[in-house]
């Protein structure tokens, strides 16, 4: 079996290098069939800077309507946004897209993927995240375990969880 010196320690059924029953169950697929697109990634980019309102996510994110209502309604349907309604005045009632406590956790997905972004850019433009509150550090993004050790890819196994019985 090749193992690369940069990479997860496969376990259990992982590592016998056959994942193809693995797929089905895959959190990773499951994460990208839901905020997969780029289209979802950028409507939940205009969402954690404030955007609430359809026509909004439409013309900041440079969608069509049919683009962004699709995309939308699949954000809410997985629990990433909510909808509520508003009315303003003399005018029908009307819907804006909230995070909910599931988009939010999606919050170091976003600060990743700028990270990421700007290391393609290199001296290009940027776009710094940084600590509010006076503070006013860069933001970056780490992996803890639940113990609060900094975890590096290589000191990382990956494993199938038993089955818990009912």
């Amino acid at each position: 079996m090749d193992t690369a010196s940069d990479a997860m320690t496969l376990t259990g059924r992982l590592a016998d290098g056959d994942r193809t029953g693995y797929r089905e169950v895959c959190p990773i697929e499951r994460a990208l069939d839901t905020i997969g697109t780029r289209s979802a990634l950028i409507l939940l980019r205009e969402a954690f800077w404030g955007t609430r309102r359809f026509e909004d996510f439409a013309q900041r994110a440079g969608f069509t309507e049919q683009i962004a209502a699709t995309r939308l309604k699949q954000l809410v349907d997985a629990g990433v946004l909510a909808k509520q309604p508003y009315k303003s005045p003399g005018q029908r009632t009307r819907y804006e897209y909230v995070l909910t406590g599931r988009g939010r956790q999606l919050f170091p997905v976003l600060v990743s993927l700028v990270e990421f972004g700007m290391l393609l850019q290199g001296d290009a433009r940027r776009l710094d995240l940084v600590h509010g509150d006076g503070c006013g550090a860069p933001l970056v993004t780490q992996v803890h375990c639940t113990e609060g050790h900094s975890v590096q890819l290589t000191a990382t196994e990956a494993r199938i969880r038993p089955k818990q019985r009912r």
